[in-house]
């Protein structure tokens, strides 16, 4: 789908906007390509050094809409990186090794990359600052591996938090299976098998991923040593954990980057909230799946915790 004229102007609009109050800066292209990625890397100016995670979603086999290895190669390259995940908590076909590990290799990842399920062996708890739920965090226990963490999000729908994009990769997409139990039932199970049983108030749990999410940006030298980066491609209403996604109905946008993970993931709401709907291209039904599962709210608490401004500048990088 071509993006119209009307949503260059009000991608302008949102950029003066935003820059009369701007703390963080947002980096954007329209080029969602494996040159354009590692362009708007670049041009955040915060080199990956040292052992690098690439943290992504491989997706769920049968799924389709996951960012490809082909686009991410470049970048993967360039910062000698590994790919990192960690195993699911609703069964599907990453909760097993086994079977992650076939659908890591389906989806031509580990062809190209090297590849860690950071808890294959184990996991391991690290503090969170804001403990209004969870009273730590439970990531896989090779998350001290590395020195360094580019969180390189998929932006797009999700059935429980309403949106998946860098806050999302950093609290669930690091935490390991009984991790991601621990926050999606707000500290009460760390039992994939006893989660549905436990959800809590969705506001909590939403909370909770916020906290998640601040965890890993501590652990990373207090944030000095992790980059935000989401791609707003397939924006599809469902995320890359379901094997079977709705197709999207939003046009491709282009690819965001920072330093701040509050900033970014605002700047990609704002994108899709002013939006202006054309035929065969609409974000109606991905602002209402945000909306009614009050996922505005993840961005909300993590500005509140500290862990970043909603308040942002957007750099054009293609001017």
């Amino acid at each position: 789908m071509q993006r119209s004229k009307f949503f260059l102007s009000s991608l302008a609009f949102l950029a003066v906007t935003m820059m009369a109050q701007a703390q963080s800066k947002v980096y954007f292209t329209r080029d969602i390509s494996p040159e354009g990625l590692v362009k708007v890397y670049e041009a955040v100016g915060r080199p990956a050094t040292g052992r690098v995670a690439v943290k992504i979603s491989t997706g769920e086999a049968g799924g389709h809409n996951y960012l490809k290895p082909t686009l991410i190669r470049n970048l993967v390259e360039q910062v000698n990186g590994t790919i990192v995940e960690c195993g699911t908590a609703y069964g599907g076909s990453r909760q097993d090794p086994k079977k992650h590990w076939e659908t890591i290799h389906q989806h031509g990842f580990d062809s190209l990359f090297a590849v860690d399920i950071m808890d294959e062996f184990g996991d391991l708890r690290i503090p969170v600052r804001d403990r209004k739920h969870i009273k730590y965090n439970i990531v896989g226990n090779h998350l001290p591996y590395y020195d360094f963490m580019i969180n390189l999000a998929h932006f797009k729908g999700h059935a429980m938090g309403g949106f998946g994009g860098v806050l999302k990769n950093a609290s669930i997409g690091v935490a390991s299976t009984s991790g991601k139990a621990y926050i999606h039932t707000a500290g009460k199970k760390q039992s994939a098998a006893e989660l549905w049983q436990n959800l809590p108030a969705q506001d909590f749990f939403l909370e909770s991923m916020a906290a998640a999410a601040q965890a890993v940006h501590l652990f990373f030298g207090n944030g000095e040593r992790i980059l935000y980066i989401n791609v707003m491609n397939n924006m599809s209403v469902d995320c890359d954990c379901s094997s079977h996604p709705a197709e999207p109905q939003l046009a491709d946008v282009g690819i965001l980057a920072s330093t701040d993970p509050v900033a970014l993931d605002q700047a990609c709401l704002d994108i899709v909230f002013n939006h202006v709907d054309q035929p065969g291209n609409t974000a109606k039904p991905l602002q209402e799946r945000i909306q009614r599962q009050h996922g505005t709210h993840t961005v909300d608490y993590a500005e509140q915790i500290g862990l970043g401004t909603r308040k942002y500048t957007l750099i054009n990088i293609d001017k």
